[in-house]
């Protein structure tokens, strides 16, 4: 049963990658729902983070366009860490060993959480992996996608560059 659910949702990630963003449950400028999960370096909270703009990206272990967007994250907090971004990536394993096999090939260079009662996209209205919520420094939320291309990269940027300015 484990093997189908797992194909399934490995199919489910493959669908959601090459369709289009789809529209997800939360309103642009409505106050992104909070929450506290354990992460790889101590808890994670997203109400501590007011002030900065917050990029919240869903991933799980099983998920091809996951393996593809760490390195682009990496590179935008890197790139925009300075500048008030904080990526905090909300891992949905059911156990958080899958996720530190994946952490060990794929290493992410921003804050990890893990929510293996899927509690946390459940509130955002997550449908599949990855999906993304990019928070404003005033904690709502500015925009959402879902699935992860190459040909996403420059508008996820672009929103990225957009919120930090407003944020000054």
């Amino acid at each position: 049963m484990k093997m189908l659910s797992m194909v399934s949702a490995a199919a489910l990630a493959v669908t959601l990658a090459a369709a289009p963003a789809l529209v997800l449950a939360l309103d642009k400028g409505a106050p992104a729902p909070q929450f506290t999960l354990p992460g790889a370096d101590g808890e994670v909270k997203l109400a501590s983070l007011q002030g900065k703009v917050v990029y919240v990206d869903f991933w799980a272990s099983w998920c091809g366009p996951c393996r593809q967007s760490f390195p682009w994250m990496n590179e935008m907090q890197a790139k925009y860490g300075a500048r008030g971004l904080q990526i905090v990536g909300v891992n949905v394993d059911a156990t958080s060993d899958e996720a530190r096999k994946f952490l060990a090939t794929t290493p992410a260079r921003f804050t990890i959480a893990f929510d293996p009662k899927g509690a946390t996209p459940r509130q955002y209205g997550i449908k599949g992996m990855p999906s993304s919520v990019l928070v404003g420094a005033d904690g709502k939320v500015i925009a959402e996608h879902s699935g992860f291309r190459d040909s996403d990269r420059a508008a996820l940027e672009a929103q990225i560059v957009a919120a930090l300015g407003a944020a000054k």
